[in-house]
């Protein structure tokens, strides 16, 4: 078969090992959720090393959960490896770009404006990709979600903000893209170096501007009141010389009854979010009745349907220290600096591969482009076929590396004195998000870029709780 398959054109072996790479993947990851999904049938009963930690109807909840999650993430990865598949077969990318050619002609934009092309096939695969994942999305929100109590949305929220994020994707990509593509074409022989610079420059204005421009068009942030709790993160955060300025409340609760925290900014000006679901005292998930207020006393939209399903959700006001302690420790230990240096290693390394590999035809024929070499279409063919190996080699490494990042956080915040609280913080989220404890070896060695809950809690020294 080796020998046949050596026998074919080179546009032919390429097309062959790409498909053959995409399935291999796909059957690795169908074979590590098994062995999950095996665990999640056969762990019916509270280990007894979890027994002071997660009551019976919490575990049994959880496990339903996520063996409902990973039976959806089968069928959909069944589903986007074979519509892949049938794109690249039947010559989906070469007939897109042909429409896309048809559609900017009828514009006065012949083929001389290829950038002007890019553009229009871009807005078609992506809307493409929007239709057909919809459904999918569907399911996964009012089916799954609902069935376990998290989603927090109405169809009529839930489409509009699909829309929305549409429209903001591609008031954001087609710019950047057209940018990107004019200096590839006119970079010269150092090209890859000022696209790189270009999207290192993008990246950071978007890391600037996410929380302030954009994420507030999908979810309301309000600074956090004044009190205790806002007192002392301030002051947490002056002892380690974290430069916070401000501390949101985001109202996450208006579409899911998950929870999170994080930081963002650079230099001086940091700012501290917390999902209101996060805070036990200002949830509105823990406040009885159907109805909710916003923090002045007005009655909320009706499009979201905040209902108290999980009562007295979230942490106490020391627990959510601890969790701000962990995050404050990523900062102090250098992880999103270390984070955005092998980010952009990675990417300046893949634009260098790309300046070597554009040149070469047989990858534009081995997709059905035989008269053409579009550099939109170079790029998608180098960085999502040809680089896949590499890809998937470099998210491992990435995820053992976020392991221990996520080890060394947590012990900041036990040398921060707030061992025991992060303890309680830990299994209380672990709780309200449905987490399953338990996990086959193989499968979280490959995909748990955070520890297993055991294994946190036995690196904080198995902190006793009450």
């Amino acid at each position: 078969m080796l020998e046949s398959m050596l026998a074919l054109p080179v546009e032919k072996q390429i097309f062959l090992a790409v498909l053959g790479f995409s399935w291999t993947v796909y059957l690795w990851e169908a074979y590590l959720s098994y062995r999950q999904r095996r665990i999640y049938r056969s762990t019916t009963q509270v280990p007894q090393e979890l027994g002071k930690i997660m009551d019976t109807d919490t575990f049994e909840k959880s496990r339903l959960y996520q063996l409902d999650k990973s039976n959806f993430s089968f069928w959909s990865g069944l589903y986007s490896e074979t519509e892949g598949t049938l794109i690249l077969v039947l010559g989906g990318i070469p007939y897109l770009w042909s429409l896309a050619g048809t559609v900017s002609g009828r514009f006065g934009f012949g083929a001389a404006y290829e950038i002007t092309q890019s553009l229009v096939f871009l807005t078609l695969a992506t809307l493409f990709s929007a239709v057909t994942g919809l459904p999918w999305s569907i399911y996964s929100t009012f089916i799954i979600e609902e069935k376990h109590g998290f989603n927090q949305q109405t169809l009529g929220f839930f489409l509009k903000d699909a829309v929305k994020k549409f429209a903001v994707t591609q008031c954001i990509l087609l710019p950047v893209t057209s940018l990107l593509l004019h200096i590839i074409k006119i970079g010269g022989d150092f090209f890859f170096i000022y696209a790189w610079l270009f999207t290192l420059c993008v990246s950071l204005v978007l890391v600037t501007i996410y929380a302030d421009y954009i994420a507030p068009l999908f979810d309301k942030f309000t600074p956090l009141p004044e009190g205790e709790l806002k007192t002392d993160i301030e002051t947490m955060s002056q002892s380690i010389s974290f430069p916070l300025t401000k501390v949101y409340v985001v109202e996450g609760s208006k579409r899911s009854s998950h929870s999170n925290a994080y930081f963002y900014g650079f230099f001086k000006n940091k700012r501290i979010v917390l999902f209101d679901t996060l805070l036990e005292d200002y949830s509105p998930l823990n406040q009885a009745g159907d109805e909710r207020a916003d923090p002045e006393g007005n009655d909320m939209p009706s499009e979201s349907k905040v209902k108290p399903k999980n009562k007295k959700q979230g942490c106490n006001n020391p627990e959510i220290l601890a969790v701000l302690g962990h995050e404050l420790g990523h900062w102090k230990l250098g992880h999103t600096v270390k984070n955005i240096v092998i980010s952009q290693m990675n990417s300046f390394l893949c634009f260098f591969l790309f300046a070597v590999l554009i040149g070469r035809r047989e990858l534009f024929l081995a997709f059905g482009f035989n008269d053409s070499q579009p550099t939109l279409i170079g790029l998608m063919i180098i960085f999502q076929f040809i680089f896949s190996p590499y890809n998937e080699l470099l998210s491992f490494c990435l995820t053992v590396l976020s392991r221990r990042f996520e080890f060394q956080a947590d012990a900041f915040a036990l040398g921060m004195g707030k061992a025991s609280q992060l303890y309680s913080a830990l299994i209380k989220l672990n709780k309200d998000n449905l987490g399953f404890p338990v996990a086959d070896w193989l499968f979280s060695m490959w995909h748990y870029s955070h520890p297993p809950l055991l294994e946190r809690l036995r690196a904080l020294g198995n902190v006793k709780q009450d």
